[in-house]
């Protein structure tokens, strides 16, 4: 049935666009658009041009509404967009780390737990998406290299209807570096705390002399320890691109990059009751691990066939092979001994997963109406084994600790084989009414074949589920500067075997200041979001709980700006009333785990010009306020507000060579950001980094 309403509802948005600019060749109703130069300074069909990423922090147009770039003020969402020069100015090297000044967005609240990327957005654990195609969640991913990426954009929402697979808090897409039609480069060495040794470079040419082939080359390889006794944070990352463009009508792109690393899982945390410093370890440095080994091969093609028409297709494939093993705290006494109970835990997993997206994008003008259309049809294979191994680990005196050893051979308590296919198809449609009203509707169905196996009792479930999602948007531009807009959404995302997929929705009213005078972009947005049929981790018992319906309601503002040519400004605010509804149920009224009432932080950044001898020096300083918020769902157990600082500072030595100072947790401080029934888990220790980079 919704295949053949999609089908209608193409055929119907289509048609009158073609009619109509055939039409208009003889009777002249319509204006035809000009051809557009693909993938060189500007954004046409489905491709982003993010050549201005690594001179600014505020952007001006995004993907993360849809698969076209549509430009930020425009669009009728909360948007976030971390460019590549906030996230070289702020030193992050983790996602987590980008996304910690974007407005909606809680990070850290696993604390000391090194093996993902923690954070939600609006509430909720986000999917991510690279260029567009589908990745996967942060909790139980892998965490990314931010320095692949020219930017992140985060939208805060439900947006199924957008890139598949959605929570209704939000989504994160990752846009990847790739070849530009000049040449350009860095490289910078970094060294810091914890024996912390990095060298990394970025740079790439035009190869031929009709300037049809052009190449980009970036690497970082890292050798440091972690915060605690017995650790390593080792990373070795090498991508490379190599662009064709015969003409201005075409562009092909393909993309390799090999991620390995080598780390450990986090501290296992603390026995409850204690204060040790952060680098006191109480696992087993024998089964201490966590490794990460992926390739992805990713084809990037766009052709604009003139007249409005383009055609865009991306396809990535990816192997990886990952796991990570510890010895965890799980008891700690009350009877005034020292000997906290522990176990061992780990996890082996490889996965193949290919996905590819094509479109067809038709822009057009007609009587002072911008209409652009989106057409398009994606495909995701995923594969994955894995396998989850626990026994109990002999107890470690705290008072005098001596390590025991790793537990030997372990059998899997848990191995699974699961095979997901997923089909869609998708439509969207913009329109723009005389450059004051904007109207977006995007439609997409979502045909998913599910399948799990137990290897270990050779029983299988399966099941084919078909998900139809919703968007509509309307912004409306009061002044070229200020434009109101309002919204509803829905999501959709994959379910556990044998379950119902979890879905949600979304009513957002918001507002945008994007001023004339100087570069900066302001958004404050209410909203009103559900997810329901969903299954919860307990984050203190880590058992699985069945929620009927959660609510959140909440507000946000963020401000992103270029004051003056010597001041920069990032500022977010986030509250959330967070209520889970299940009537007569145990934890009606509940607020979920991990959402803080009340997010704050702000970042700026004064450059202070150079004279004489002197070159140019930047100063940044940046706080982090984070409430306090429940670890468990039946809220008996909370983390401890707080606030941290960060700061940075950069004197220019030469023209192209720059010293970088950054330090995160100016004051080293330390708080509970977890707490389960057998330890407590600290936030992150400060943190120094000193970097030189040459540029040219």
């Amino acid at each position: 049935m919704w295949l053949r309403l999609l089908g209608c509802t193409a055929l119907v948005a289509l048609t009158p666009a073609f009619s109509v600019a055939q039409d208009a060749v003889t009777a002249g109703t319509a204006t035809q658009l000009d051809t557009l130069e693909v993938g060189r300074g500007s954004s046409t069909g489905t491709r982003l041009d993010t050549e201005g990423d690594s001179d600014t922090i505020v952007a001006t147009e995004t993907t993360a509404g849809g698969k076209m770039p549509t430009e930020i003020l425009k669009t009728p969402a909360a948007v976030s967009v971390v460019t590549s020069k906030e996230i070289e100015e702020r030193a992050a090297d983790t996602v987590e780390q980008v996304v910690q000044y974007t407005a909606g967005v809680v990070t850290d609240f696993y604390g000391s737990d090194d093996r993902y990327d923690y954070f939600d957005i609006r509430g909720f654990t986000p999917y991510t998406y690279r260029d567009g195609l589908a990745v996967g969640r942060t909790f139980a991913g892998v965490r990314e290299e931010p320095y692949a990426f020219e930017r992140i954009e985060v939208l805060k929402g439900a947006n199924s209807s957008g890139f598949g697979a959605a929570e209704p808090g939000g989504s994160v897409n990752y846009v990847t570096k790739v070849p530009k039609w000049d040449r350009f480069g860095e490289v910078y060495g970094t060294g810091g705390s914890f024996s912390h040794k990095e060298f990394g470079f970025d740079f790439g040419d035009v190869i031929d002399a009709e300037e049809s082939l052009a190449y980009r080359l970036t690497g970082k390889f890292q050798r440091a320890d972690a915060e605690y006794d017995y650790s390593q944070d080792d990373e070795n990352f090498l991508m490379g691109g190599l662009s064709w463009q015969p003409n201005d009508m075409t562009s092909l792109t393909v993309v390799f990059d090999h991620l390995d690393k080598d780390g450990v899982p986090g501290s296992g945390g603390h026995p409850l009751g204690t204060d040790f410093d952060r680098h006191q370890f109480f696992g087993e440095p024998d089964y201490y691990f966590t490794d990460t080994n992926r390739n992805s091969y990713s084809v990037m093609f766009d052709h604009d066939f003139g007249n409005g028409l383009s055609f865009g297709s991306h396809a990535r494939y990816s192997n990886l092979n990952d796991g990570f093993g510890s010895a965890y705290i799980g008891s700690t006494p009350t009877d005034g001994t020292t000997e906290a109970g522990r176990y061992f835990f780990g996890n082996e997993r490889s996965n193949e997963q290919f996905v590819i997206d094509a479109n067809l994008v038709y822009e057009t003008e007609i009587n002072g109406t911008e209409s652009r259309t989106l057409l398009g049809a994606d495909y995701n294979n995923y594969q994955a084994d894995s396998d989850s191994f626990y026994t109990g680990a002999p107890p470690i005196d705290w008072e005098n600790p001596i390590y025991s050893g790793g537990p030997g051979t372990l059998v899997p308590y848990a191995s699974t084989a699961n095979d997901q296919k997923t089909t869609a198809l998708y439509l969207q449609q913009d329109l723009t009414f005389f450059d004051r009203l904007s109207v977006s509707v995007g439609l997409r169905n979502d045909w998913l074949d599910l399948s799990e196996t137990n290897l270990l009792t050779d029983s299988t479930q399966s099941g084919t589920h078909s998900e139809f999602t919703a968007r509509i948007g309307a912004s409306y531009k009061l002044t070229e500067e200020l434009a109101p807009y309002i919204s509803y959404a829905e999501s959709a995302a994959p379910p556990a075997a044998g379950a119902e997929p979890t879905t949600g929705k979304q009513y957002e009213v918001g507002i945008k200041y994007k001023p004339d005078a100087f570069p900066a972009l302001i958004t404050a947005s209410v909203y009103d979001l559900t997810k329901g049929d969903i299954t919860v981790f307990d984050q203190v018992t880590y058992l699985p709980q069945t929620v009927e319906k959660v609510r959140h309601r909440g507000f946000e503002l963020e401000a992103k700006a270029e004051v003056t040519d010597t001041i920069d400004v990032i500022a977010a605010y986030s509250y959330i009333d967070s209520n889970i509804d299940e009537p007569g149920g145990a934890n009606d009224g509940n607020r979920l785990m991990r959402v803080p009432r009340h997010v704050a932080s702000v970042w700026g950044t004064y450059t202070l010009a150079g004279q004489g001898a002197r070159g140019d020096m930047m100063f940044g300083l940046g706080a982090r306020y984070t409430d306090e918020y429940f670890t468990d769902i039946a809220n008996t157990k909370t983390s401890e507000s707080a606030v941290v600082f960060d700061a940075a500072f950069t004197y220019k030595v030469q023209k192209n060579t720059t010293f970088q100072l950054n330090v995160s947790n100016l004051f080293d401080e330390k708080h509970i950001a977890s707490t389960d029934t057998g330890g407590v888990y600290y936030n992150p220790g400060r943190k120094i980094l000193a970097t030189l980079r040459q540029t040219w």
